[in-house]
């Protein structure tokens, strides 16, 4: 009789010889050959995941091809097994790849699922895919003062996984501003430097929707051994987890183990974790844990910036004041600007018109409310004075009652989100130094994630400026 994992032993060293050995040591050493069906020359090998099945089917099939033949024969074939549910026996379901190589004479279909579902029947279940859109990299994401914190923090969980200070990270901006693209940034770059991590980017709708359809399977325990599988959850839109106590308390046991045991978990939101309604207190204090971060405004010179990769990336020849009133004009969010983007290449490939500023206002004017009301800090101390019923002159001068002192800081704090002023500049000002405006920036940022209140008097102030 056969001995398949002598026979897969030789096959291993006609593949080693034939590949560096990082590249050995990540794809084929990990697999382990467990059948040999000799009636019908067919190979069973475990293998980490379909991830695997995958990418030595795509990457190395020239190689193990004629290690194959060259020890089984002509005419094997491989079938693959492996966990999609849980790492440990006790919580695992197998899948089986049958007959699934591609090239030794069979024809290998692999459909990857639209959601990775931790609770389909085990005749259709495939392994988790990370739910990644290759086009949302850390190439083509844009950055500038109003995103520079959480992009950096975004870039050193991605390049440095084993370290854990920001875990959890929680992003939060207003609609359009770029969470989903930074998220799938770091998940994207983190498979391509550890393409063996368990890497799952979901929408909260998408987990909701898979929960309630465990709990009416009552596959409830395969839904959370499934999402305590994970190296790096990647969760977007959480607030949408609000009023749902059932959800809320299957994703707080999923949340504690993951973060026990090391897992990084990166969450989004469109507010910050102080200001989500209808969430549970013991789930909110998990959030503040790590970091949370925000993701402001894109500032001009973003806008900016986005404008020209976008005109590159459509091979269109857009003059500079032509990008620079579109950046200008259309302030509040990334995807307002990819919008009036798409309409010009329209308007440029199809109409053959040539992108003047007319026809750039004319596109702004059909999209997006143009913004006519320049924010500046006299305007800004003005709004805070009015807000707080207090005389102007006292923000500028140098009372400490704590009321005036509040306002003051609230004043600085605004001047460098909605101004884009240097700190140095706010200073001057108000004669202060720049230290003491980047400690009154942090002060109103500390007030805003605790005091609720304070933060909703914050962002009415905030609309009113532009209003």
């Amino acid at each position: 009789m056969i001995n398949v994992a002598q026979q897969w032993n030789r096959c291993l060293d006609v593949i080693k010889a034939n590949l560096p050995a990082e590249q050995f040591d990540a794809w084929f050493a990990p697999i382990v050959a467990v059948d040999f069906d000799q009636k019908n020359d067919r190979v069973t090998l475990r293998v980490p995941s379909q991830y695997f099945v995958e990418q030595i089917e795509g990457r190395y099939f020239n190689i193990i091809s004629t290690a194959m033949k060259r020890v089984f024969g002509e005419n094997v074939k491989l079938t693959y097994r492996y966990n999609v549910v849980g790492n440990d026996d006790a919580s695992a379901v197998e899948q089986v790849e049958d007959n699934s190589s591609a090239k030794l004479k069979i024809d290998l279909k692999i459909h990857k699922p639209r959601v990775a579902n931790p609770f389909e029947r085990d005749d259709m279940l495939e392994d988790i895919d990370p739910q990644l859109n290759p086009r949302y990299t850390f190439d083509n994401y844009c950055s500038s003062m109003s995103n520079k914190l959480a992009v950096s923090i975004g870039h050193a969980i991605a390049e440095h996984p084993e370290i854990k200070t920001y875990n959890p990270l929680f992003v939060f901006g207003s609609t359009g501003v770029g969470k989903t693209h930074l998220l799938q940034a770091i998940g994207i770059k983190l498979k391509e430097d550890n393409p063996r991590m368990r890497v799952l980017y979901v929408s909260s709708r998408v987990f909701e929707s898979q929960y309630t359809t465990a709990v009416q399977q009552k596959k409830i325990n395969d839904f959370i051994n499934f999402y305590q599988s994970i190296d790096v959850l990647l969760l977007d839109d959480i607030q949408f987890f609000a009023g749902k106590p059932g959800t809320q308390n299957t994703f707080f046991h999923i949340f504690n183990h993951l973060h026990q045991h090391q897992r990084q978990l990166v969450m989004s939101s469109d507010c910050r974790p102080s200001d989500l309604d209808g969430m549970e207190p013991r789930l909110i204090s998990r959030f503040k844990w790590g970091m949370a971060v925000e993701l402001g405004k894109p500032d001009f010179d973003l806008r900016r910036r986005f404008l020209s990769m976008k005109a590159a990336q459509d091979g269109l020849t857009i003059g500079g004041d032509v990008l620079d009133f579109i950046a200008t004009n259309v302030t509040e969010s990334v995807r307002e600007l990819e919008g009036v983007m798409v309409a010009l290449l329209a308007h440029a490939t199809m109409l053959g018109q040539e992108i003047t500023i007319d026809l750039a206002r004319s596109i702004i004017g059909n999209t997006v409310r143009v913004s006519q009301k320049q924010v500046t800090f006299e305007s800004i101390a003005e709004t805070v004075a009015d807000y707080y019923n207090l005389p102007t002159d006292l923000i500028y001068g140098k009372s400490r009652k704590r009321e005036i002192s509040d306002a003051r800081q609230l004043v600085m704090y605004l001047a460098k989100k909605e101004a884009q002023m240097s700190s140095t500049s706010i200073g001057a000002k108000l004669d202060r130094t720049h230290a003491t405006v980047l400690h009154a920036c942090i002060q109103i940022e500390q007030r805003m994630s605790i005091e609720k209140d304070f933060s909703r008097e914050v962002q009415a102030i905030t609309a009113s400026l532009t209003q």
